[in-house]
């Protein structure tokens, strides 16, 4: 593991990222670029991570802003589920906890929006918490070095691993230096992840739900009060289906409908 671990480090120091969130010990500022690294590329984050810090940049002024005003912060990241409930957890945490995110992993996980996994990456970066967690490129990394061979490979196989390797004085910088060489491992063409039994390759986004309620969300922002019908002609898609995506979407909080006339919450 000592050898490892040098490996990992020495790629780090000599060809470690220079990413904003890395640059700022500020939980808020941490938490923001978690959630919005959740199934979307660094280089996506990177164009949007500073503005909507600067828009919004602690939880009291998100928990105060109108859905309609983080959506449109949002635009270009994608699964739009995430600013819903990155303001949800804004305004949990301003009226539970006085603005301050609790470093607690329990607590972190507990959360709208936030899984266990994302809970202890925040508490490893913006904490300096020893928690073992694990993603896509942490998981490269451990199964190209360990399970090289092995064609199905279990996140409980690699987990005693992670705990062994684990710097736990200095787990941001080691989760730091994990993730950028699995960043480089990805970059060569390699695919261990696909090797990991839990690996699902995600649908395409072109003509599925997700690419539809996303254009639901731009074309409500651009068009306030717009009527149903008159936002199945702007789609040009069947009418069922707008209908079903609608229901969706009212139901998880994003859309109201008064008067006929389709709106964004808040």
């Amino acid at each position: 593991m000592d050898t490892f671990r040098k490996l990992i480090y020495d790629h780090y120091h000599t060809h470690g990222r220079c990413l904003p969130w890395r640059q700022t010990a500020d939980a808020y500022s941490i938490f923001v670029s978690e959630i919005m690294l959740q199934q979307t590329p660094v280089e996506r984050v990177l164009g949007k991570y500073e503005g909507f810090i600067r828009a919004f940049p602690d939880f009291p002024s998100l928990a105060a802003a109108s859905l309609d005003r983080v959506l449109r912060e949002w635009q270009g990241l994608g699964y739009n589920r995430r600013a819903l409930a990155l303001t949800k957890a804004a305004e949990l945490i301003s009226g539970e906890f006085g603005g301050r995110l609790p470093p607690s992993v329990d607590l972190l996980a507990k959360l709208p929006g936030i899984g266990r996994t994302t809970a202890s990456a925040v508490a490893a970066f913006a904490f300096g918490i020893p928690v073992v967690f694990i993603e896509t490129n942490i998981r490269t990394v451990f199964i190209h070095f360990f399970f090289p061979e092995r064609e199905r490979v279990s996140d409980r196989q690699i987990m005693p691993l992670l705990e062994s390797a684990l710097d736990r004085t200095d787990p941001r910088t080691w989760y730091h230096a994990l993730m950028d060489y699995g960043a480089m491992l990805k970059r060569t063409g390699e695919r261990a992840h696909r090797k990991s039994t839990g690996y699902h390759r995600q649908s395409p986004f072109p003509g599925s739900d997700r690419r539809v309620r996303g254009a639901i969300l731009r074309i409500l922002l651009e068009r306030k009060g717009l009527s149903e019908a008159a936002l199945v002609r702007a789609l040009g898609e069947p009418e069922e289906r707008v209908r079903r995506i609608l229901a969706d979407l009212e139901k998880e909080g994003f859309l109201r409908v008064s008067g006929g006339a389709l709106a964004i919450t808040r």
